[in-house]
């Protein structure tokens, strides 16, 4: 065939191919958001209804590993890249096959068939007979930019008889609500999923309780009990009238829903494009004074109280078995002190019980409106059976409420909370009130010890500038007093103690040695064994980062962080005294060839999980946010049973709430974990824990160190070489070959979080919330793009790649000096 001939029949088919992908690129973009009678219909082919601006999908879908089939509406691709379903039609009524259609049938009904049988549908809005009767031509189902799919009577889409706003499944978006229409009867209620597999009806619903008596609230109900409940009271977010109680989710520019989860536990969502994650504002219940009636009648729960029983009578009021009681068992309440039949007396009064969260207001309450608190106190008095009364002040207004039976599921909070007013009688008040006259006189004699320490302290000070230079000092800081003070939890040790414990600091009780000194192994005099972290008198922790490591230890509480049990400070020494970690920290196994076999995949994966549950507290979870600026393989210890606990907070710092970064001149943390904002700018956020979170994966992964991966290539470190085989698509190459069992799924979701966590970008790096649910299979991660690399030059510094050799900036911009260790 001649050349030219053969080049036309070429050209003709890359014609024919450009018109096909046109065609097929046209068909897919005629998108529809609306069904009408008898001319269209939606098959299980892939096809799905857009809403106008591209908002919002409704489809056909499997959910999880199920092969079922459902109609669903979900969040455009376009708009939010997770997908992520938000109303589910079929959800108790799968299909097993891809027969499914979805039409308007003749009776105007929007109706979802299978298996091509046309009179009994699987599901179907169900509209009532007086509209059936209208002319079905007229009728169409439409998918608006709010996410609801809505079926209209008119031509015009004026008239609707159907919403799925109307029938929430388990979650909230702007616009639905919960509650209940008193005049239909209408109930909106969130029911949770059977399972991520399966959106049938679950355990778990969240509903307003019908009660139009006293304040709106809400309950989170596990089958028939009440599992949870809100905050209760009159104002925002509830809307209350003649015909309808709820609680509505408003319009936001931020793309957020609520959702209840298949174990209970309801999220406010908002979306994250820099993360793109779903970011979690808010979550209940969470603390074990959240679940419902936890200490029973009577009682009040303090969360705060880590160590001790949370749970404490009310004024006037005993447990109703101290034998339970004493046992932690907090469930039977408490009951009145009262002798005799009568609930009241003369000389009754009230007790103020601070900061609370309302009492459940379905039992036996009433708000009264328009009551002051002195007209809602005599209110009560005057009536025998009332037990507490609360006063409400609201744009201008002042309500009350008033119990008339057992007070339940009461919450002291921190910070907020309410002023619940507890009724007792005249002997239990007169407590009070001496113990109250106790206290104002106690006042003088505490004012004159605090004056006479103020003097001792300047003595002190003066003393210990005067001989500064004078070696010996035996007494504690007035600073260091100061501390023992805040937290009178702590064991504060004798210097002598330790020494003895430790066997004067022996060399063979040396447990490790790091920048700011040793750690030695102890035995107390009750045979307790301890870690004695002894702080370097030449080291760069001063008594600050001593102080912030003992302030933020103390407060913590979580079993993937280690314990603190004490401090010691005398003169120059200062020590920490921790729980004693048998197996050592998590590097001496990883990176000895003897040892990495006790490390197979399923404490691999465990110890993951561990570590970013421990994180996740830090950032989220615990009173405080705290951000660790210095985790590695050698601050995570292992217990006996090799459960991962973070250690090491000398370098930590607190943020507040919403603090999202922070900014230092002093840059310390050990190269190869520290993030590239930090190690260039001094930048240090969350994120920055994230990173060095997936350095640590990786090292886990492989068993290989992230610095000197590869010592004759001084390119080549730990992040490069596992993004060159996640490209390569052989990322599983990069596993410890130790590891003769494993599961690959589990693996490559690791190695894909652990590049999501090193991304370069903070904002490309997920959340700690989002990691945790990306590694337990909740949440598909994204694919990374290309990671942060380090590079070692020759002489043993390591150098992120825009870094000069000269001066270590960026831009011009120099980045402060950086203490590694």
């Amino acid at each position: 065939m001649p050349l030219f001939a053969t080049y036309k029949v070429a050209n003709a088919q890359k014609m024919l191919v450009k018109a096909l992908l046109l065609f097929l690129l046209f068909r897919f973009c005629d998108s529809r958001d609306t069904l009408t009678w008898n001319q269209e219909q939606l098959k299980d082919d892939g096809g799905v209804l857009v809403s106008k601006q591209s908002k919002f999908e409704l489809g056909f879908f499997s959910p999880g590993n199920s092969s079922y089939r459902y109609i669903g509406i979900w969040y455009s691709q376009t708009k939010v890249s997770e997908k992520t379903v938000v109303w589910v039609a079929n959800r108790n009524n799968p299909i097993n096959d891809t027969s499914g259609v979805l039409k308007i049938n003749r009776y105007g009904e929007l109706a979802l068939y299978a298996y091509n049988m046309n009179n009994t549908p699987v599901w179907s809005t169900n509209v009532s007979r007086p509209v059936q009767n209208n002319n079905a031509s007229t009728f169409s189902a439409q998918l608006l930019d709010a996410g609801n799919l809505v079926v209209f009577l008119d031509d015009n889409n004026e008239i609707y008889v159907w919403q799925s706003f109307d029938y929430p499944t388990d979650t909230l978006i702007p616009g639905m609500k919960v509650g209940v229409n008193w005049k239909t009867g209408l109930e909106w209620v969130l029911t949770s999923w059977k399972s991520q597999d399966d959106p049938g009806l679950g355990d778990y619903t969240f509903r307003l309780y019908p009660d139009q008596t006293a304040a709106p609230q809400y309950f989170m109900y596990k089958g028939l009990s009440k599992y949870w409940r809100s905050e209760s009271g009159p104002g925002p977010p509830f809307v209350t009238n003649q015909e309808e109680t709820y609680n509505f989710f408003n319009y936001t520019n931020a793309i957020t829903r609520t959702t209840l989860n298949d174990s209970g536990r309801l999220y406010r969502l908002t979306w994250d494009n820099g993360g793109v994650q779903w970011k979690e504002d808010f979550s209940a219940p969470k603390s074990r004074c959240d679940w419902y009636g936890q200490c029973g009648a009577n009682s009040k729960c303090k969360p705060d109280n880590i160590n001790e029983f949370e749970c404490e009578c009310l004024p006037g009021y005993e447990p109703s078995s101290i034998n339970d009681w004493n046992q932690k068992n907090g469930s039977g309440g408490c009951v009145s002190k009262r002798v005799g039949v009568s609930k009241c007396g003369s000389g009754d009064g009230f007790v103020n019980v601070a900061r609370v969260k309302f009492p459940d207001t379905s039992i036996a309450s009433r708000l009264r409106t328009g009551m002051s608190a002195k007209e809602c106190e005599q209110d009560c008095l005057r009536n025998c059976s009332c037990t507490a009364y609360l006063s409400i002040e609201y744009e201008g207004l002042v309500d009350c409420l008033i119990w008339y039976d057992d007070l339940m599921d009461i919450l002291v909070y921190t910070e907020r909370g309410r002023e619940l007013y507890v009724r007792v009688n005249k002997t239990e008040l007169g407590r009070s009130q001496v113990f109250l006259e106790r206290r104002g006189m106690l006042a003088i004699p505490i004012l004159s010890a605090l004056l006479a320490l103020v003097l001792i302290i300047m003595l002190a000070c003066w003393w210990r500038k005067k001989n500064r230079n004078t070696k010996g000092i035996d007494f504690v800081e007035a600073e260091e007093l100061e501390e023992t003070q805040r937290h009178p939890e702590l064991q504060f040790f004798d210097l002598d103690t330790i020494i003895a414990a430790t066997d004067h600091f022996s060399p063979v009780n040396e447990l490790g040695h790091g920048g700011f000194g040793s750690v030695y192994k102890g035995q107390l005099p009750n045979e307790q064994k301890v870690a004695v972290k002894r702080l370097s008198r030449t080291s760069g922790q001063g008594i600050e980062e001593f102080k912030n490591e003992v302030a933020l230890i103390a407060r913590l509480q979580h079993r993937n962080l280690v314990k603190l049990l004490g401090c010691c400070m005398k003169g120059e020494e200062r020590m920490l005294v921790l729980e004693y970690m048998p197996n050592k920290s998590l590097d001496s196994f990883l990176f000895d060839n003897t040892r990495q076999s006790f490390l197979d995949w399923e404490k691999r994966f465990e110890i993951i999980n561990g570590i970013a549950h421990g994180i996740l507290y830090l950032h989220q979870d615990s009173r405080l946010r705290i951000i660790h600026r210095d985790l590695k393989t050698s601050n995570v210890l292992l217990d006996a049973e090799m459960n991962p606990k973070i250690s090491d907070f000398g370098m930590a710092r607190i943020f507040h709430r919403d603090q999202l970064q922070d900014k230092t001149n002093r840059i310390v943390g050990t190269y190869g974990y520290m993030s590239p904002e930090y190690a260039v700018f001094g930048r240090f956020s969350t994120k920055s824990d994230v990173f060095s979170f997936g350095i640590i994966m990786l090292e886990i992964l492989s068993g290989q160190k992230n610095n000197g991966f590869v010592p004759e290539d001084p390119s080549m470190n730990l992040i490069r070489r596992v993004w060159e085989l996640w490209e390569e698509g052989i990322a599983l190459d990069i596993l410890d070959s130790t590891l003769k069992s494993y599961h690959p799924n589990e693996v490559m979701r690791c190695i894909q979080v652990a590049l999501l966590c090193v991304q370069e970008d903070s904002k490309d790096r997920p959340a700690m919330s989002a990691v945790v649910f990306m590694l337990s299979g909740e949440a598909s991660p994204p694919l990374p793009k290309q990671p942060a690399f380090v590079y070692r030059r020759s002489s043993g510094t390591d150098v992120y790649p825009l870094l000069s050799n000269r001066s270590y900036s960026i831009n011009d911009v120099t980045a402060s000096t950086m203490e590694a260790r």
